[in-house]
Parts: structure tokens; sequence; C-alpha cells
């Protein structure tokens, strides 16, 4: 119990963490925009390689989560089977 506790506080503290962390890079975002508005206009293709980056971006959460759950789920599997064989 104790550890689910401390992990879970782990958590919080990161995620704390990186909240704070983000409010600086997010000034950027307007920038970013009317450089790859301007490129586009004339002719160049960094808006479609900015948006390929931000796809990556959101992948990233998605598959954290993912993996994440999946090693959740197969401890709790072996768990569970562990106790079936010990009974």
């Amino acid at each position: 119990m104790k550890k689910i506790f401390k992990t879970g506080l782990a958590l919080a503290i990161l995620t704390l963490l990186f909240c704070f962390i983000t409010s600086d890079l997010s000034a950027q975002c307007p920038m970013c925009r009317m450089s790859a508005e301007s490129n586009m206009a004339n002719g160049g293709t960094d808006g479609r390689g900015l948006n390929t980056g931000i796809l990556y971006m959101l992948f990233l959460p998605y598959l954290l989560v993912a993996t994440i759950g999946f090693w959740w789920w197969r401890n709790r599997k072996n768990q569970a089977e562990d106790m079936k064989g010990t009974a």
C-alpha cells in the first residue's frame, strides 16, 4: 500500500512540475504559426514538417499510456495466475 502511495505522490509531483515548466514554452506557438504561414505563402514546405512534428508530439503520450496500460495488465494477469497456482 505504501508503494502505491509513493508512486502516486511521485506521479503527482512530476505532473505539477511539467505543468509549470511548459508555461514558458507556450509563448512560442504564435511565432511558429506566423513563420509557417509566411513560408507556405512563399511556396515553402516547412508547414508540412511542422504539422508532422505536431502529430508526433500528440502520438507519444498515447503510446506512453498504452505501454503503461499493457504493463499493468500483464502484471495483473501474472499475479492472478500466481494466485491460482498457490491456492
